[in-house]
């Protein structure tokens, strides 16, 4: 090989390998915790044919101070979608679970404030087309702090607002045989370590401690609807 030619294809092998480096880099990969359960309120696995479609309902995971949204759509999904995280990390939420793939479950922390629906109060919510309202277009997650918007159906993909990236996606497995469900991970932009020291004091009173808001779910985590969940929706 001539010198030059031997330069040449070195220098194309070294490019190949940045860029192989840079897209590794920007490839948000799913994060995974305790596979974990889903029960009623008396205990009993959540079967996830008797979810009302267009419900709020909420759990927590992966941590026990926050909060998740459990959603049955009622129709299929979109499927693979293909979103980014506010530092640009690509990912692909691979869409809803169950007999329909309607089912589906994100971080209930608004990525914009971190608003999240508490024991007194909740701004952020699912509106189906019954629920909606003037500033708020039915189907979507809507969160009344700054109106951000996300879509449920396409991996909470940012719709309107200034949210910075979509809801982070809770990873769902259905067990068909029984038809019960898992959480077993994240997937997308976790914002759960400012969150805990946003509301550091707050978690410390609605949980006992810090520590035990930031302590693992484990086993099993229990579904409530967001009407039994919260005294007041708020619905703007």
């Amino acid at each position: 090989m001539e010198r030059r030619d031997f330069i040449r294809v070195c220098a194309a092998s070294a490019l190949g390998l940045g860029n192989q480096g840079t897209f590794a880099a920007a490839d948000a990969q799913p994060r995974r915790y305790a596979r974990t359960q889903l029960t009623d309120e008396s205990g009993q696995p959540l079967r996830a044919s008797r979810l009302t479609a267009g419900e709020n309902y909420v759990f927590h995971y992966p941590f026990e101070g926050t909060p998740c949204f459990l959603i049955n759509l009622g129709k299929a999904t979109t499927q693979n979608v293909t979103l980014k995280t506010g530092d640009g990390a690509s990912y692909q939420w691979p869409g809803g679970v169950g007999p329909q793939r309607a089912i589906v479950a994100y971080s209930a922390i608004c990525s914009h404030q971190l608003t999240y629906p508490t024991r007194q109060i909740s701004f952020i919510s699912y509106r189906d087309r019954s629920t909606a309202s003037k500033i708020s277009k039915p189907n979507m997650i809507h969160c009344c702090s700054e109106h951000s918007e996300y879509d449920p159906a396409a991996g909470a993909k940012v719709m309107g607002g200034p949210a910075p990236q979509p809801l982070c996606a809770i990873l769902l497995e259905h067990e068909r045989a029984t038809d019960t469900l898992f959480a077993t991970g994240t997937l997308g932009g976790e914002m759960f370590n400012t969150f805990f020291s946003k509301y550091e004091m707050r978690l410390a009173m609605e949980h006992g401690s810090p520590a035990r808001a930031q302590q693992r779910v484990t086993g099993t985590t229990t579904v409530t609807a967001l009407a039994k969940f919260c005294k007041q929706q708020v619905r703007c």
